[in-house]
């Protein structure tokens, strides 16, 4: 894969909540972290907008960033963003290190295709259930994909799709798969419409009440 995201970093030495405020106030700077590898963790700052627009872009959340600071870059992947609950700001962002020859365990989105032609919903009339909208996985930097994808153009009404069924690039791990077939969780779904639910229920009560009803006429 290529690295696509760059974005530019300062170090910073001032530490503590105040000093993150004055930093998003002041200087329009988003305080982060970089962590992991053989080296210490390291605090930086990336301009507000320049990451703003990065957060924007799906791919982003799943794809090696590059950093510039300090007449150097390194390789890290995004692992947490947190955002102010009512503004739309960003207030401090994670990142994690990550090595050509070392596996590195991420998130990446699933994608959904042929959701529109879903048999169990057209002609089938049933709804549709995402249980999971991004996976786990493990992989070498090189292998890591931008999303993964899911046909589900076949699906009928009461089918279920687990994470085996999602057919993984090569290179990529399921972490969940990796520690055995009881993690098979499932994925994706057609249910039956609830009118349709409510009539088999109704259908099977009256068949219900006439053979309680028989059982009584025979005593």
């Amino acid at each position: 894969m290529s690295n696509d995201f760059q974005l530019n970093a300062m170090a910073r030495e001032d530490m503590g909540k105040g000093a993150s405020r004055r930093l998003r106030r002041l200087a329009n700077q988003v305080p982060a972290i970089i962590y992991g590898g053989q080296k210490a963790p390291q605090s930086i700052s990336i301009a507000h907008n320049e990451l703003k627009h990065a957060l924007e872009n799906e791919a982003f959340y799943s794809h090696i960033i590059t950093l510039d600071l300090e007449g150097g870059s390194q390789q890290v992947i995004l692992k947490d963003v947190q955002r102010h609950p009512s503004k739309p700001v960003i207030l401090h962002v994670d990142f994690l290190r990550v090595s050509k020859t070392h596996k590195l365990h991420t998130k990446v989105p699933i994608h959904f295709i042929n959701e529109d032609t879903c048999v169990g919903v057209k002609p089938g009339g049933g709804i549709i259930s995402r249980t999971m909208t991004e996976l786990d996985i493990s992989c070498l930097p090189a292998d890591l994909p931008e999303f993964i994808e899911l046909d589900v153009a076949a699906v009928e009404i009461g089918d279920i799709l687990h994470i085996s069924d999602i057919k993984l690039p090569s290179g990529v791990e399921s972490v969940a798969l990796s520690h055995g077939e009881e993690h098979d969780l499932p994925v994706f779904t057609v249910n039956k419409p609830k009118s349709a639910a409510t009539e088999e229920d109704l259908a099977d009560e009256v068949a219900d009440t006439t053979t309680e009803e028989s059982n009584g006429d025979e005593e």
